[in-house]
């Protein structure tokens, strides 16, 4: 009984990992500088997900945040040749180099994220149930 409880608390601490990142893409989709203000836009983050549970052992049912890596795919180039980190020369003059995040992506993985997380919850509060009809068996 607690190994599905322990299964599912991994679970729910897991997916709010993923909703952390992609709260943190949405912020910053429009960021065109970095932390330093280098002029390089945000790159989109993805917390990749692992199974087992590092604080009960690697071998322990569950699963865990393995890391959050950079998305790799290209930025989006929008025109405004008035934005003070456009592009100065070259073909993609009046350009500027837009973080790689797409709005309708983060909201899709964001519903699936609460929804996991939701469906964790029904386990706990179903584990819940069945222990305590357990125990009025057996008083």
């Amino acid at each position: 009984m607690f190994g599905s409880l322990d299964v599912s608390t991994s679970a729910l601490t897991a997916q709010r990992a993923v909703l952390d990142t992609i709260a943190g893409n949405i912020a910053n989709a429009y960021a065109t500088r970095g932390p330093n203000g280098e002029p390089t836009p945000y790159r989109r983050r993805v917390a990749l997900l692992g199974t087992g549970d590092p604080n009960r052992g690697q071998d322990a049912p569950g699963v865990h945040v393995v890391k959050v890596a950079e998305d790799p795919s290209p930025f989006r180039l929008e025109y405004d040749p008035t934005h003070p980190d456009a592009i100065k020369e070259g073909k993609e003059k009046g350009y500027v180099r837009m973080p790689n995040v797409d709005y309708s992506t983060e909201m899709v993985n964001a519903m699936l994220a609460s929804r996991v997380y939701e469906a964790n919850i029904t386990v706990m509060e179903a584990t819940k149930s069945m222990a305590a009809a357990s125990l009025r068996l057996l008083a």
